[in-house]
């Protein structure tokens, strides 16, 4: 890494600057480091990062993954995780306080399983090379496009799903015939050495390797020279990471969040889009970076959706003196953070609704906080200036589906949006003024589960997709190769020009 590269890293971000000196110090380094054993709960030393890349790129460059071997290996994986789904579910909890154990299930079990399966069911089909036509002025070449392994792709994975934003990544970059370098967050430390036990029980170390830390760890982890960086978390901290990939001209695929708004149309039931929306908004605590982040709703009906979603909350968790489905606040930062948007809230006068009512040291001591709703803000309000990442929903009225779509277009391009109308001409003119990362139509988060939809932002909400054949080619070369016969009519075009000038004619016609 050069000295420009590194003060062009200053200028983006300082921490991750130091984090790139560690490694730049280290980068001529050829000792033989140990390896990390399951349990091995210690951060991974910086000085470590750099000759662990070199060994995953050096096994990868000296046997690339064949189509036995990459299936092979998602076999492995997916009877591994299979069969440790319920210790899944107790680690990711411990790291929680409390996660429901169906929603761990669902999110991080079942999500990947189908990922892997789909990956397995296609993955010969998306390796075979695809022909393509060469057009009469370049025949009798022929030329095809084969989808080639890049290298070793870098992934680093957020705290609120961290079995499946690790999993379907590396299981993707698998497929694809790459070496994986992991990075888990620092806010799930059980789920960590989870995800390091499985790896090292299905893959060697010179074909999957994983590292452990904090900030100082995931800095200099972005700032390595990968062939592939992939990226799950918020928009200020990818553009961090896209600060420290910079100098390696590293491709990024970078997942973020915003605010991801929902438009219920006047003609759809006020009950259903509440049933479907509550879901959505309260799956996971609402630590879910594609999670409606707020509700737009006709004028008039909002104390109907506020009673519809009272109802719901009470339906799904009772009364909350044991709501073992509810899932809590991965920290005390979090949840002071959430904390601080609900007190902003009532301090501008707001009108606040708490859909359950909870003790408060009950509250504070278990990090549990009750779905939320803020009625009307304004764009001074924090729950409206940034995204939420809980369970607080902020509900605003409109007077047609223009103002709807003008305040969507006011903000960010979001990562995903949620139009309610059994009217396909409403939905198609949302769809046509708006532009998001992904849409699920009359309801929530689907989107996210079907393997052959791109799964990525667009702007601040992000760049690149992944899930099926889109993380397949995201993490492939598409390589493009024109075979030439012994005989072909470019051999005559040379100088002198004049003589084949009848033969240029012909061509430019």
């Amino acid at each position: 890494m050069t000295i420009n590269a590194l003060a062009a890293t200053t200028a983006a971000n300082a921490a991750i600057t130091a984090a790139n000196a560690a490694i730049s110090a280290s980068t001529d380094s050829r000792q033989e480091l140990p390896l990390r054993e399951p349990g091995d709960t210690a951060p991974t030393p910086v000085a470590e990062l750099t000759p662990t890349l070199q060994r995953l790129r050096q096994a990868w460059q000296a046997k690339k993954p064949d189509y036995a071997q990459r299936r092979a290996d998602l076999q492995r994986l997916r009877e591994a995780l299979k069969r440790r789904l319920p210790e899944m579910a107790d680690t990711i909890a411990a790291d929680f306080g409390h996660r429901s154990r169906h929603e761990s299930l669902i999110a991080d079990g079942m999500t990947v399983l189908n990922e892997i399966d789909h990956l397995s069911s296609h993955l010969r089909g998306w390796m075979k090379p695809r022909r393509v036509g060469v057009g009469w002025r370049f025949w009798p070449a022929r030329a095809e496009v084969r989808s080639e392994p890049v290298g070793v792709v870098g992934v680093i994975a957020p705290w609120n799903y961290p079995v499946n934003l690790a999993l379907i990544p590396l299981a993707t970059a698998i497929a694809a015939g790459n070496h994986v370098y992991v990075k888990p967050s620092e806010h799930t430390p059980k789920t960590t050495e989870f995800l390091r036990s499985l790896l090292a029980e299905v893959f060697p170390a010179d074909r999957v390797a994983l590292a452990a830390g904090g900030a100082d760890v995931a800095g200099a982890f972005a700032a390595l020279p990968f062939d592939h960086l992939v990226f799950t978390g918020s928009t200020a901290i990818g553009r961090k990471v896209m600060a420290a990939a910079a100098p390696n001209l590293t491709p990024l695929t970078l997942e973020l969040g915003g605010k991801s708004p929902a438009i219920i149309c006047p003609d759809y039931p006020v009950e259903k889009a509440a049933a479907r929306l509550a879901t959505g908004k309260w799956f996971n605590g609402g630590q879910t970076c594609i999670a409606p982040d707020y509700v737009l709703i006709d004028e008039g009906r909002v104390p109907a959706l506020v009673q519809a979603l009272r109802a719901q909350v009470l339906a799904r968790y009772g009364d909350f003196g044991d709501p073992g489905d509810y899932t809590r606040i991965i920290n005390d930062g979090q949840y002071q953070r959430l904390r601080g948007y609900v007190d902003d809230a009532r301090a501008l006068g707001l009108d606040v609704v708490e859909l359950a009512t909870i003790n408060a040291t009950q509250s504070t001591n278990e990090r549990l906080l009750p779905p939320t709703l803020v009625l009307e803000p304004g764009d001074d309000a924090k729950v409206m200036q940034e995204e939420i990442f809980g369970p607080i929903l902020p509900i605003k009225s409109y007077r047609n589906l223009d103002e709807a779509i003008a305040f969507v277009n006011s903000r960010d391009r979001p990562l995903s949006l949620y139009p309610f109308s059994f009217e396909r001409e409403s939905v198609e003119k949302i769809l046509h003024h708006t532009l998001a990362g992904g849409v699920t139509v009359n309801d929530s988060l689907l989107h996210f589960g079907i393997n052959d939809l791109p799964f990525g932002g667009i702007g601040p909400s992000g760049m690149g997709a992944y899930h099926g054949r889109a993380g397949f080619d995201g993490f492939s070369k598409a390589l493009p190769i024109l075979w030439q016969p012994r005989r072909a009519g470019s051999d005559l075009l040379k100088p002198p020009y004049s003589k084949v000038a009848r033969f240029i004619d012909f061509i430019i016609r």
